[in-house]
């Protein structure tokens, strides 16, 4: 899954240039923060070969929508609220492993998420572990309709979202090692 994945992330930056190390960035956190937890080895492979994938389905979004420098209307954001959906269906048949990350990323603790409306450990640990890299990857960039907050302005807002958005628990390893 090594090659395809660096591929599908390259096909992604491409179509997506604002993402670019996006990928990269959260898979590493996500690993950190996976051994500051002392998940387990099953786990730990999960982040790795889901973490790169996890936007893929992103492939299927219209760049207009992804590059947007305004809000987005309510079918932009539905449009955008497909793509772990659509990106397992693109991944299914090359991994097994990892797919629970690529789905389950925009989760949220409190059940608000997306696409299932998962809730607390109905979550896949791996998934909100990456769900939190993602956020703090995507806070402390530059995004066309904002500019990126600080390490600390992004620290807060998890501080602040643990328990609502981020699994406590994760939240807390996160700062361990943040």
């Amino acid at each position: 899954m090594g090659e395809t994945a660096t591929l599908l992330t390259e096909q992604l930056e491409t179509h997506d240039p604002d993402s670019a190390g996006h990928a990269d960035r959260v898979t590493l956190l996500a690993l950190r923060i996976a051994e500051a937890l002392s998940a387990g080895s099953t786990r730990v492979d999960a982040i790795r070969r889901g973490g790169p994938v996890h936007d893929v389905g992103k492939l299927g979004v219209d760049a207009s929508i992804l590059r947007k420098p305004g809000a987005l209307d309510p079918d932009e954001v539905e449009t955008i609220r497909r793509h772990p959906e659509l990106g397992v269906r693109m991944l299914e048949g090359a991994l097994r492993r990892g797919l629970e990350c690529v789905l389950h990323h925009h989760e949220r603790w409190d059940g608000t998420g997306y696409p299932h409306g998962l809730a607390g450990d109905e979550i896949p640990i791996e998934a909100r572990i990456v769900a939190l890299a993602d956020a703090y990857d995507a806070m402390t960039s530059d995004r066309p309709y904002r500019a990126a907050l600080s390490h600390e302005e992004a620290v807060a807002e998890v501080c602040r979202c643990a328990g609502t958005q981020f699994d406590p628990k994760v939240a807390q390893a996160f700062l361990e090692i943040a």
